[in-house]
């Protein structure tokens, strides 16, 4: 099939621009893809899509173009999305805004009925976008804990002696930490995408597609609560050091592909389920795979002749000629120079207020870069009682992309620690109060330890609780304001033998208090 050079360079034109306009979005994936575990798979998804939308042309060409200008539709509400996700800071939705953006083009290019030829590999597409950072944090403190009981009861199954506390299993000894990298998310992500995958090509009814692909996640938690249980086992018979390297390392691809066979033996026993006579192929046979069609054989008696397009349509010229500003408009917003007020540095912070006095911290320098913080505090008072309170607040001179407060729930699970409840409460205002003060509190339980954590966003003028408020107050501070300033602010305090949690949540407001009028200077409204 001829393509004329017109075509050939509009699209080579849009993928330019694409990559223009996106370019520290798809770093930001190739850096997931490359760097992380979790998200490897991401490198095959854009081949095995590509992959199957060549093996659908054949009915993509017989579909003609139809209804080319709803691409143009799909691709405004893209480059709103794209906008959205700049300024708020967000970025998977720069993700999704992207393949909108490119769904919207191939519409205008082969039409909607081309388009839903190939809808399975577009919407194939979504499963390499990296999860945002909540929802990460929030399923993999989950996976955690199921994955450590699972390891745990796997070890006791085996006459081993262990037990839990929060993420850490204990063998007596010796004491493993179920770290985030262990919570399973690395074993869950891909094999729903490979179960995705194989629901497709799984010809048979869809109720059992279905279930191929909800199966992926029992599979993934059972599956690395009993790796967890392995690795007790090893380090019980071999030591410390079965834990890391070759066996770690081993193990988890070994029950990888123990996982995917684990799918592939389920699809094997649904397609005998209702089947009469010849039962269908797990992969539905030569069918799933359609034949290529030579351009000699488009004119045969079997398969009418259908028009093919050898110059874009005039909706995808529409459409290339609406990304073309757009790239550039978006590029001179996003590169605008923010002018947050001044602020007096974190270093000059008091360390002795009221009845509090403070002893400054240092945080370690890996902790700094993963943060990318601008400016911080960390330090731990004491009343004249002797009460401890642990005092924590980092500014973002500028929250763009990656650099964002942390939501203290990515971090709080760990080292042992749970999140026993999480609500909201009111400082009490005091005559040092500016504003009253709506926090976060926190309760995280360690076997009998308990500790008690306020946190609360001051972001411009406002302070705030929720993450999303958070994040659409980005987005309209940057186009209104042209700033994107703030701060997280944490207050934490272990409660002592004998003491209620009133006697800590008392303690800790009072602190919080005197703290959030010590503030403005640091943060400014």
């Amino acid at each position: 099939m001829s393509i004329r050079p017109f075509l050939v360079c509009s699209i080579s034109l849009a993928l330019g621009l694409l990559g223009f306009l996106y370019f520290d979005s798809l770093s930001f994936l190739l850096r997931q893809w490359v760097g992380s575990e979790d998200y490897s798979h991401g490198l095959f998804v854009p081949f095995v899509s590509g992959f199957l939308m060549w093996q659908s042309r054949s009915r993509v060409i017989a579909g003609g173009v139809t209804q080319p200008w709803l691409g143009i539709i799909v691709m405004v509400g893209g480059l709103v999305l794209s906008w959205i996700g700049e300024l708020g800071t967000i970025y998977v939705v720069s993700h999704v805004s992207l393949w909108l953006i490119v769904v919207g083009l191939i519409v205008t290019l082969i039409g909607v009925s081309g388009t839903k030829a190939i809808a399975f590999p577009l919407l194939y597409l979504l499963t390499a976008i990296p999860l945002p950072v909540f929802l990460y944090a929030a399923l993999s403190a989950q996976l955690q804990l199921m994955s450590s009981a699972l390891g745990v009861w796997s070890l006791q199954a085996v006459g081993v002696t262990a037990f839990r506390e929060g993420n850490v299993i204990d063998l007596g000894p010796v004491q493993l930490q179920v770290a985030e990298a262990c919570s399973g998310v690395r074993y869950l992500l891909p094999l729903t995408s490979l179960a995705l995958l194989c629901a497709y090509l799984f010809k048979d009814s869809m109720w059992k597609r279905a279930l191929v692909v909800l199966s992926s996640l029992p599979i993934s938690i059972l599956i690395n609560g009993f790796r967890i249980g392995m690795i007790g086992v090893l380090v019980e018979t071999y030591g410390e050091g079965a834990a890391e390297g070759f066996y770690h390392f081993f193990e988890g691809w070994v029950l990888f592909m123990a996982s995917l066979g684990l799918l592939v033996l389920e699809m094997s026993l649904l397609a005998r389920i209702g089947a009469r006579g010849e039962r269908p192929s797990l992969l539905g046979g030569s069918s799933w795979i359609e034949t290529s069609w030579p351009a000699s054989d488009l004119r045969s008696p079997c398969c009418p002749p259908v028009s093919r397009p050898v110059c874009p349509a005039p909706a995808f010229l529409c459409g290339l000629a609406l990304l073309v500003p757009f790239a550039f408009a978006s590029k001179a917003v996003a590169q605008r120079e923010e002018a947050p007020p001044p602020r007096s540095s974190f270093v000059d912070f008091p360390m002795q207020f009221n009845r509090w006095e403070g002893t400054p911290l240092a945080l370690e320098r890996q902790f700094i870069d993963a943060l990318r913080l601008d400016d911080y505090v960390l330090a731990d008072f004491r009343s004249i009682d002797g009460t401890p309170v642990n005092l924590y607040a980092a500014y973002y001179r500028s929250q763009k992309m990656g650099q964002s407060a942390h939501s203290p729930q990515s971090c709080l699970p760990g080292g042992g620690w749970e999140i026993s409840s999480l609500s909201n409460v009111w400082v009490p205002s005091t005559s040092r109060s500016v504003w009253p003060l709506q926090v976060n509190r926190a309760l995280i339980q360690k076997a009998d330890q308990k500790q008690i954590v306020l946190y609360w966003f001051k972001q411009r003028d406002r302070l705030l609780t929720n993450e999303y408020l958070v994040k659409f107050y980005l987005f309209w501070d940057a186009l209104s304001r042209q700033r994107t300033d703030g701060a997280l602010v944490r207050v934490a305090s272990l409660m002592a033998p004998g003491e209620s949690e009133t006697d800590v949540d008392r303690r800790l407001l009072d602190f919080a208090s005197i703290v959030q009028s010590e503030l403005t200077r640091y943060v400014p409204d």
